[in-house]
């Protein structure tokens, strides 16, 4: 197939610090190009990925930004695609609504159901489908179009499975700092249970004055704050700590942190909101806290789970091998569909 890939046009596909989906979107089209198929991908200018590479003009915000951006997409028309992937703005997609080109829209986080029903409308036949990241996510988008759920995965060659940990091996909360990521209730967490506590992650300048006054008065030799990490530094703190905290104070789409810990084989603890329930399995390989009390429980009731078993559930569920092969089913599935529609 000659697949068209677009990205969204802020980071470089891979990323090298924070970047989640565009870790996702490089090994999908790594793992495309290692697959026989023929791969384009819009992104941002500095992407390096085993394919064709249409760059975006524009790295900003703003409705100028978005309407040069949509001009570099539309460019794909001469390439000729079988089929168009999006993991980028559904209005990008603008230019080819009306062609009978397969055009799938992947959602990462909440989606905005409006726009997906007007895209629907403008849409010819059935060209238009989209993918869920979780069934948190999917579960909105099926009542107005065709919609398959496939999990976000890894690599897992880049997360080291650490078996055995030392008995004072610390907990971690890994991911944005920010009210909603419960970087606060992971701190109270650790002080109630006497645990130490590694911090790791990016602070938006909209999230200072939260990291100000309800995080850094805690930083101590029991609660570090280690800034935002690499991938090496990333695999190195998951794979030395007990559990990964996730007190989220809102529906995470899926948490890409959650398979990069159980990839290393520490498991996870967290509210059940959103997609954790989906990828946490209560006692295997890890435990859903329905309240604060039940999640400082759960911290010691660490020791009971095999981070073997948690290892295996992210083979088997959240490989880059397992992702790449869904996509490619469901092009066929898309392409197949939209030629029987004819």
């Amino acid at each position: 197939m000659r697949i068209a890939i677009t990205a969204d046009p802020f980071i470089p596909v891979p990323p090298l610090n924070y970047g989640g989906i565009e870790r996702i979107i490089h090994f999908l089209v790594e793992g495309l190009v290692q697959n026989g198929h023929e791969v384009i991908l819009v992104a941002h200018k500095d992407s390096k990925c085993d394919s064709e590479l249409l760059a975006y003009s524009s790295d900003r915000n703003g409705l100028m930004a978005q309407f040069k951006n949509a001009q570099t997409i539309s460019k794909l028309k001469k390439w000729n695609p079988d089929v168009i992937h999006s993991f980028s703005r559904l209005a990008y997609l603008l230019p080819f609504l009306q062609s009978n080109i397969p055009k799938i829209m992947s959602y990462q986080r909440e989606p905005t159901l409006s726009q997906i029903k007007k895209a629907v409308y403008l849409s010819k036949g059935n060209s238009l489908s989209f993918t869920g990241c979780s069934n948190y996510i999917s579960d909105q988008i099926i009542p107005y179009a065709t919609t398959q759920t496939i999990y976000n995965g890894i690599d897992l060659s880049l997360y080291k499975f650490e078996k055995e940990i030392s008995d004072d091996a610390p907990l971690i909360f890994l991911g944005r700092i920010e009210s909603i990521k419960g970087t606060h209730e992971a701190i109270k967490a650790a002080q109630v249970t006497n645990r130490k506590l590694i911090i790791a992650g990016n602070i938006a300048p909209q999230h200072r004055n939260y990291f100000d006054k309800q995080i850094k008065p805690h930083i101590s030799n029991q609660i570090e704050y280690v800034g935002e990490v690499n991938d090496v530094q990333k695999n190195k703190l998951l794979g030395s700590c007990a559990a990964l905290l996730m007190p989220i104070g809102w529906n995470e789409p899926f948490g890409i942190v959650m398979a990069e810990a159980l990839a290393c084989g520490t498991p996870v603890i967290g509210y059940p909101r959103g997609a954790v329930s989906e990828v946490i399995k209560h006692g295997k390989n890890g435990f859903l806290s329905t309240s604060f009390t039940d999640l400082c429980i759960a911290i010691g009731k660490i020791k009971e789970i095999s981070r073997g078993e948690v290892r295996a559930t992210a083979e088997k569920n959240f490989s880059s091998k397992k992702i790449v092969d869904d996509y490619i089913a469901y092009y066929l599935h898309c392409l197949s569909n939209n030629k029987a529609t004819k």
